[in-house]
């Protein structure tokens, strides 16, 4: 076995979203045994985390140098077709779509 010192700056953000995707999956643990719940992991770009569950959703917006629970959260309904939960949900959809889903 080679001791090789890590200097690839992709491959070192690599092993970082890796590990911040480990530590995401350890706090939504709990949820996956419950019925209905699915998670899904995905390899996209995103500046919001939503959170759905039919006609309604919870979009925290990603800002610069804040940690999630520091930053906003919005709570939409789905009110008229077109509006802005729409936006949302497709958007939501899309990335769902890129997903695989996480295995207990």
């Amino acid at each position: 076995m080679y001791n090789v010192p890590v200097s690839n700056g992709r491959l070192r953000a690599a092993i970082a979203a890796r590990g911040r995707c480990r530590l995401a999956l350890m706090h939504y643990r709990a949820l996956q045994a419950t019925p209905g719940i699915e998670l899904r992991i995905h390899a996209t770009t995103l500046y919001n985390s939503i959170f759905r569950a039919d006609d309604e959703m919870y979009v925290n917006a990603h800002v610069w140098g804040a940690n999630a629970y520091g930053a906003p959260v919005w709570h939409l309904r789905r009110t008229l077709d077109g509006g802005l939960f729409d936006t949302y949900a497709d958007s939501f959809d899309a990335v769902w779509q890129t997903g695989r889903p996480v295995k207990g």
